[in-house]
């Protein structure tokens, strides 16, 4: 059976683990306390009848101990999850510490409070943007830029040292190829190879605008030849239409004016040096008079 005082009076007077001392008062460290004082009510050792509040990864647990259960230390507190219904957890605390002391059972209800108002400022920080500081490491960063900087003249001489021999190789001067890297001999292979394909697709599109130029000009040529023909063809129908035309007025002209053209050339005889213009018409038929014998009347 514990006795209580007997504990008290040692810790108090003596050494306690969880004790802090200052200037003003004494503080209590241990996981269990439930004000955090060092006192005689709030002290979790000199009690055997204790209870108190405490958070794990969110949730809230009331913690119990009883007289009974002090001579099993793995089965010395008991641990009942509270809700997070504020009403309902208060309804827990009330139903499980009913004839408990009332200093305890305060208190517990004024920490299950202060646990509940810091774990909703939690969320609401989480919630929002918060800015992170993040060291510089000054010395590691110099160290990485000297590594890239010779890393990357590293990489500059590799491949001049290897232009230089692929050059060498293609002038011939190696007869015979002694410890070469099979990677790099394969790299430049596939370049040869790439660059000759290139020239080949070059030099086919050139054979082809070669052979497409002849069969251009042929087809213009032909297109020219087949516009002269319909413009031949149209000018021949306009002559024809035209000769026709005038066959027609010829052979009612001649029939009307042949015997007038006696009476003209005596006209013209009386009239003494007139000169009079020529109008020369060719027809296909006999000349036509150009003036008629009524016209001459009036």
């Amino acid at each position: 059976m514990q006795h209580d005082d007997v504990v008290w009076a040692i810790i108090n007077k003596t050494h306690c683990s969880h004790k802090i001392t200052t200037k003003t008062q004494q503080f209590c460290r241990n996981e269990y306390n439930l004000t955090g004082l060092c006192s005689r009510a709030s002290c979790p050792l000199a009690n055997s009848k204790y209870a108190t509040i405490r958070e794990e990864n969110g949730i809230i647990y009331l913690y119990m101990k009883t007289a009974e259960r002090v001579m099993f230390p793995a089965k010395q507190w008991e641990k009942v999850k509270l809700s997070r219904n504020f009403e309902k957890a208060i309804y827990q605390i009330n139903e499980n510490l009913l004839y408990w002391p009332a200093f305890i059972k305060a208190k517990c209800k004024q920490r299950f409070v202060k646990i509940t108002q810091y774990l909703i400022r939690m969320r609401k920080l989480k919630l929002r943007r918060v800015k992170e500081l993040v060291p510089i490491q000054r010395k590691i960063e110099r160290r990485e830029r000297r590594r890239e900087e010779k890393a990357l003249v590293a990489a500059r001489i590799d491949n001049a040292i290897e232009k230089q021999l692929l050059e060498r190789l293609k002038k011939g001067t190696y007869n015979d190829i002694y410890n070469f890297p099979q990677m790099a001999f394969d790299a430049a292979l596939k370049a040869e190879e790439v660059s000759s394909e290139s020239e080949a697709e070059k030099s086919d599109e050139e054979e082809v605008e070669m052979e497409l130029e002849p069969e251009l000009e042929r087809e213009l040529r032909k297109n020219i030849e087949e516009a002269d023909e319909f413009v031949e063809a149209d000018s021949d129908m306009d002559s024809d239409v035209e000769s026709e035309s005038g066959r027609r007025e010829d052979a009612n002209v001649s029939s009307d004016f042949e015997s007038e053209t006696s009476d003209i050339e005596d006209i013209a005889e009386r009239i003494p040096r007139i000169k009079k213009p020529r109008v020369e018409i060719e027809y296909e038929t006999e000349p036509v008079a150009s003036v008629s014998k009524k016209k001459i009347k009036n």
